[in-house]
């Protein structure tokens, strides 16, 4: 009865004394896979995208492309996006962000943010006298905040100065905007 015993034990050390030789030794690999991937067709780089049909602009689009802050913008989290006039067509601008090539439509609200439409639909970014982000419309989030342009940051910086040189207006600035209610010091 001992003997299976023996001879299962002698097999199990005889197999753990051969595993590290057997990990060693290189799988063989099917030479017609091998030969087949080294002479396979280089796959080809997809077609730029096509270039959108634009419109004349009108004179409301014209103006507005007037109103746009052309140059770099320097952005949360150190990111950066440029905006140029389009190349080709008067009254568009181009924005480049990471890997994104966009053409905008520049369009007045009525709220004076000036609104660059993504002519594909897909993006939009608001310039607004502190600050400029771009959004994904498709998704309804921001891609990019607090962007800020060199005149944007001029006119932050003045703003402050007009607050701190005159505190009485800005107080009253506060009390027009706000709801009316000044807390009570205790």
């Amino acid at each position: 009865m001992q003997f299976p015993l023996i001879r299962h034990s002698a097999a199990a050390l005889i197999l753990c004394a051969a595993l590290p030789a057997l990990a060693q030794t290189p799988a063989a690999k099917p030479a017609a896979k091998h030969v087949a991937a080294k002479h396979a067709p280089a796959k080809k780089a997809p077609p730029p995208p096509a270039e959108p049909v634009l419109t004349e602009a009108d004179e409301a689009q014209l103006a507005a492309s007037e109103r746009t802050y052309l140059g770099d913008y320097a952005c949360e989290f150190k990111q950066t996006v440029r905006i140029e006039k389009h190349p080709k067509v008067p009254g568009y601008v181009t924005i480049d962000w990471q890997k994104m090539h966009l053409t905008m439509k520049p369009v007045l609200s009525s709220t004076g943010a000036l609104r660059l439409e993504d002519v594909t639909g897909r993006t939009l970014m608001i310039q607004i006298a502190n600050k400029s982000m771009l959004l994904d419309t498709k998704i309804g989030q921001r891609l990019l905040d607090d962007c800020i342009h060199p005149e944007q940051a001029r006119l932050i910086a003045e703003a402050k100065a007009a607050r701190l040189a005159n505190p009485e207006a800005d107080a009253a600035a506060t009390a027009r905007n706000g709801l009316g209610i000044t807390p009570a010091a205790k």
